[in-house]
């Protein structure tokens, strides 16, 4: 693993930040956080699983440094970013007596970056936090450019709001206990970075998928490519109301597809992003957009990183079609009923097409659930 720091640089004027990306980062934060915060006090935010893993290590930095600390520990997986978790979460931030200048952590994946951020967007009108992610999905993505949130029953990510961290910090370490199928999900996020407009860095992931997951200098140098070309993103449209959605490439039907499986363990969200990638390439091949050979070269690609592709891959059985077509109605990119997708002419080429009939999506899905 690289020992070298590798930081990125968010440049959002007096709300810019820096993603720092190495070893250890979480048995240092303590000093860093002292450093940069005088003065605060912090209420960590993690789940039942990072908190075996990892939380110990960034307790006895904070003490170290002589840091005040309250401990909120929310269970383990997509169903705590509930409006009951969240409200659970803001209670304990107040029942700590934590203040508004003080400073939210949140230890964990996805799940926990959404939840801890949005909770401190809306905890006494707006606090600071920082962002400390331990799994490889949040670590290139989720963590960085501020979108927080919960689920509805309605679909992913429906509530929430902009909130920009004060600093990201990516603790190499802590990915070594992710699971295989955890970091393998994760992967799916580093592989649509290069599918989005970075043909180089798609055919570079090609070559070096190896290294990333076995620990070697590769890991770290994707990691960063992938936080660098995120800032890119953030900085020419942080709310999301053009170029950004293009990073949403494979999640309208993933997001669909993750609401079909209830949110649960059948169907983890970066699974739903490597499917839904796969389909997008698929859809814009039948709609005479892209060649159809790029689909079997990512399907390929994601298979030997140990990810489902297609429809069958999803244990257990999927809502009918119609159902399916609902959900992606529900897509936040979705304009006055109008759905919107992110399609592609190629590898690198994504783009953005509105008004996309719903009726193609329903023959297109059709066909993919015999594929």
């Amino acid at each position: 693993m690289a020992n070298d720091l590798h930081t990125v640089h968010v440049a959002l004027g007096e709300r810019a930040y820096d993603i720092v990306i190495g070893d250890d980062l979480l048995d240092e934060a303590g000093g860093r956080l002292a450093a940069m915060f005088p003065g605060r006090r912090y209420g960590i935010v993690t789940d039942s699983e990072v908190a075996r893993a990892q939380l110990s290590r960034l307790r006895r930095s904070l003490q170290r440094a002589g840091l005040g600390f309250a401990e909120i520990v929310v269970p383990n997986g997509e169903a705590s970013k509930s409006w009951d978790r969240l409200g659970e979460v803001v209670d304990a931030v107040l029942a700590a007596r934590l203040e508004r200048g003080d400073l939210i952590l949140a230890l964990g994946g996805g799940v926990i970056g959404d939840l801890a951020g949005f909770a401190a967007a809306i905890a006494r009108r707006g606090m600071d936090f920082v962002q400390l992610p331990t799994s490889l999905l949040a670590q290139v993505d989720s963590s960085v450019g501020g979108k927080t949130g919960i689920n509805s029953p309605h679909g992913k990510n429906l509530i929430g709001a902009f909130h920009q961290p004060r600093l990201v910090l990516a603790d190499l370490a802590s990915l070594a206990t992710l699971p295989p199928r955890e970091f393998a999900a994760g992967y799916a996020e580093v592989v649509k970075y290069g599918l989005i407009d970075d043909e180089a860095f798609y055919f570079w992931l090609e070559e070096n998928r190896a290294e990333i997951f076995a620990g070697g200098p590769a890991r770290a140098e994707a990691i960063a490519r992938c936080c660098a070309a995120k800032a890119r993103f953030v900085l020419a449209d942080e709310k999301e109301t053009g170029v950004r959605a293009l990073l949403n490439l494979g999640h309208t039907f993933g997001h669909a597809l993750e609401k079909a499986t209830g949110y649960s363990q059948r169907l983890l969200h970066g699974e739903g992003v490597a499917i839904g990638m796969v389909l997008a390439h698929a859809f814009s091949a039948r709609l005479g957009l892209a060649p159809s050979q790029d689909t079997g070269r990512i399907a390929a690609h994601l298979s030997a990183a140990g990810l489902p592709t297609r429809l069958a891959d999803i244990p257990g059985e999927l809502p009918g079609t119609d159902a399916l077509v609902e959900a992606i109605g529900q897509d936040k990119k979705v304009v006055r009923g109008a759905l919107t997708f992110i399609l592609t002419r190629g590898i690198g080429q994504a783009f953005i097409e509105r008004n996309v009939a719903p009726a193609e999506v329903a023959a297109f899905l059709e066909q993919a659930r015999t594929a």
